[in-house]
């Protein structure tokens, strides 16, 4: 009987709280708020109920609203229990004005409305405890491609124990976060804050008006009373939206020469080993080209067009590229090395090295300029051999008769000598019959590298066919290769090269595809036809041009 009473007790306890539940309040930790301050809102139960007995969803059409917390406590006073749970949530204004909290329901029981009155920032400055400022440093307006720094300034007064940052946007840009953060102090309104600056680098791909997107900052911050000692100090959620910045992207100027390019600044720098004006026929010396640019990224940074003189053969070496944060602003270098090698003795002439570029301090066309270079060549680069040639009987000295030994030594080195000329002479003439073999017998078989060349033949059509100008350049660059060595770096470089004026205008076409800034349609079928027919008529003249030296 007494087990029955104490399972029907336990049964009924349950109910008996949820009928002793009278009271449901609202409250706020701040009234009037200031924009972009966190609001704290507490709603409290006189009763034990789940985490998600209060939907909040109801504020997000006014607030910013982070993820509640729930805490519940139990008292037995007098024998009597008392149960409570408070939900505790973080609001964050979206504009200044007047807001009605709505009152919460909970099993019938309704908790009073509140009314909430946002004011701006800046009426209260002195009183903030965290608060942002995104700027763009020394840009109002920026042309397309052009590197920006966005600096956020987060301002804070009391004891930050930890924060989260979001990353800005922009539409249709490169956003990258430049070197580590910075912290300082301010003073504002009278008020010493401390500081904690980032700094962001903003490319712009697209012309036309922006608006970038400030982050937004959330932390804990250490709440503390300032009327008395509270050793064990609660900590508050903060949060924090810096304003947006408009910002005007200026497209690239219509009489821009060469591929687009704007910086700060814009060097070009050589240095050569051996250091030497002087230079010696057939062997080589290395010839390094700094380019080097500020506020540009080292993917920005275009190929040089060297002209060399045809006397001088050149290997280059594939570019090296780098860039590197110095003192607040981005740095980039791209370093072209090659062998030269001068083949005839006399005075050689390397024509300057010039690359424009738009100034972006004071907003007009600068060139970067590598003065001309004379060198001395000496020597010879393949000097020719020539076999000695034997004096002929009449200007050998005349012997006397009367000394036979001396006569039949002399006879005997004149034999000698006549023996070596055959010798050599015979050499000469199958060596040249073997060379002429050799080259009938390499034309009638299939050269080793053919199939390399179908390959990259087919590679360049299927590219064309596709009509992909990026594809068809990387597969253009590698079959000019072998057509007109050295190597090509660009394709302003093969069309300076070419002289058949129709392949010349398509490689203009696709060059202009792939560096305008507007976006344009490309066909690729007429650039393939155009080479096909060079490389016909190229074909041709080799056929003529290489006849034997020595027809039967």
């Amino acid at each position: 009987m007494v087990s029955r009473f104490l399972s029907l007790l336990l049964l009924l306890l349950p109910l008996s709280a949820a009928q002793a539940f009278s009271s449901l309040s609202s409250s706020i930790d701040k009234n009037p708020a200031m924009l972009g301050e966190a609001i704290t809102l507490t709603v409290s139960a006189d009763g034990r109920f789940a985490a998600d007995a209060i939907d909040f969803r109801v504020l997000e059409q006014d607030f910013r609203v982070m993820l509640p917390s729930v805490s519940q406590s139990t008292q037995v006073i007098n024998g009597v229990t008392q149960h409570n749970t408070s939900w505790s949530v973080s609001l964050f204004a979206s504009n200044t004005g007047s807001y009605r909290i709505p009152a919460f329901e909970l099993n019938g029981v309704r908790s009073e409305p509140i009314e909430l009155t946002i004011i701006e920032s800046s009426q209260a400055k002195n009183r903030r405890d965290l608060f942002l400022e995104a700027k763009l440093v020394g840009y109002p307006s920026a042309y397309v491609q052009q590197m920006l720094y966005y600096d956020v300034v987060i301002y804070f007064s009391g004891d930050l124990q930890r924060g989260n940052l979001t990353e800005p946007a922009l539409e249709g840009a490169e956003i990258q976060r430049l070197g580590p953060d910075t912290e300082g102090t301010a003073l504002i309104d009278g008020v010493r804050y401390r500081t904690i600056t980032r700094r962001y680098l903003l490319i712009p791909q697209r012309s036309g008006d922006f608006v970038i997107a400030p982050p937004l900052f959330t932390g804990e911050m250490i709440e503390r009373n300032p009327e008395r000692f509270n050793y064990f100090s609660r900590s508050k959620t903060v949060m924090a939206e810096a304003e947006p910045v408009q910002l005007e992207v200026k497209p690239q100027p219509e009489n821009f020469p060469g591929r687009w390019l704007i910086a700060g600044l814009v060097t070009l720098t050589e240095e050569w080993q051996p250091d030497s004006q002087q230079l010696k026929a057939g062997e080589p010396v290395t010839r390094t080209i700094t380019l080097s640019a500020v506020d540009v990224a080292a993917n920005q940074l275009p190929d040089l067009d060297q002209q060399l003189p045809a006397s001088l053969r050149a290997y280059q070496e594939q570019p090296q590229s780098r860039g590197a944060e110095r003192s607040g602003r981005q740095v980039a270098q791209k370093v072209f090395t090659s062998a030269l090698i001068a083949s005839n003795e006399g005075e050689l002439v390397l024509p300057e090295v010039r690359l424009p570029w738009w100034n972006s301090q004071t907003n007009r066309l600068e060139y970067a300029v590598l003065p001309a270079r004379a060198l001395q060549v000496t020597g010879n680069a393949q000097p020719t051999m020539s076999l000695p040639t034997l004096s002929s009987p009449e200007l050998l000295p005349v012997i006397a008769a009367n000394s036979p030994w001396q006569w039949n030594y002399l006879s005997t080195v004149l034999l000698a000598a006549w023996l070596l000329s055959t010798v050599a002479l015979c050499w000469l003439w199958l060596g040249r019959r073997m060379l002429r073999a050799n080259n009938q017998a390499g034309n009638q078989t299939d050269n080793p590298n053919t199939v390399a060349v179908d390959a990259g033949k087919h590679a360049f059509k299927q590219a064309c066919n596709n009509n992909s100008p990026k594809k068809a350049e990387q597969t253009l660059l590698r079959l000019a290769a072998g057509a007109y060595p050295p190597a090509c770096r660009s394709l302003g470089e093969l069309a300076a090269k070419v002289s058949d004026p129709a392949l010349k205008a398509e490689i203009r076409k696709l060059e202009q595809v792939l560096y305008s800034p507007q976006t344009e349609s490309w066909q690729g079928e007429a650039l393939y036809q155009a080479w096909l027919k060079r490389k016909a008529s190229h074909t041709s003249q080799r056929a003529v041009q290489l006849q034997p030296l020595y027809p039967d």
